[in-house]
């Protein structure tokens, strides 16, 4: 009889422990599977976080926004000004000064265009010019290749004389091999008797 109660007694015991460890491991498994709640400062810790990136995300797209709009405003500055400065530079550059026959002394009318080209070159500091020597058909290719060499740096001393700068001037003689005017007559070689610059 005694031992029946033992027996009876430690079966309720290990079915009571049983009930705990189950209760337990049930606890332990909801705990896992249950969403961890943050605690409200690291809730706000977050937002702020949050904030923070939207923000510097936003600076970010408006630097990229304002960059754009001044490379457009560059654009049309550039589109704007350049053809009036590439026109403004072939008229003052387009004018060709005139010599009489076998000479390479400047006239007073040379000289004022000169004066002209001179003035254009100061407010254009960037501007180099080459200045060709050309000569009627009259004479040997030797000889008017030197003349047109002495025309060429005659304009050249001039305007240095006015403050061009020497190594903003190149000079080259072409001679009587490029003709304004291909006619055999005192018109045409009137003409072919001058000094052409080229800007660059």
């Amino acid at each position: 009889m005694l031992a029946l109660v033992f027996v009876v007694t430690g079966l309720m015991f290990t079915a009571s422990c049983a009930k705990k460890k189950i209760k337990a491991e049930e606890a332990l498994l909801q705990d896992t599977m249950m969403p961890r709640q943050t605690t409200p400062r690291n809730s706000e810790k977050d937002r702020l976080a949050r904030q923070q990136a939207i923000e510097q995300e936003r600076l970010r797209q408006e630097r990229l926004r304002q960059e754009r709009e001044r490379q457009l405003r560059g654009g049309r500055h550039q589109a704007s000004v350049a053809p009036g400065t590439m026109a403004e530079r072939r008229s003052v550059m387009a004018e060709d000064i005139r010599f009489d026959y076998d000479s390479a002394a400047l006239s007073s009318m040379a000289q004022d265009i000169l004066r002209q080209k001179a003035e254009w070159l100061r407010n254009h500091p960037g501007v180099s010019v080459v200045i060709e020597g050309h000569c009627d058909e009259r004479g040997t290719n030797e000889y008017n290749l030197a003349l047109g060499d002495r025309r060429a740096e005659s304009a050249k001393s001039f305007l240095t004389h006015l403050g061009i700068s020497p190594s903003r001037l190149t000079t080259i003689s072409y001679g009587e091999e490029r003709p304004l005017d291909p006619g055999s007559n005192e018109r045409a070689w009137r003409k072919n008797r001058r000094a052409h610059f080229v800007a660059e």
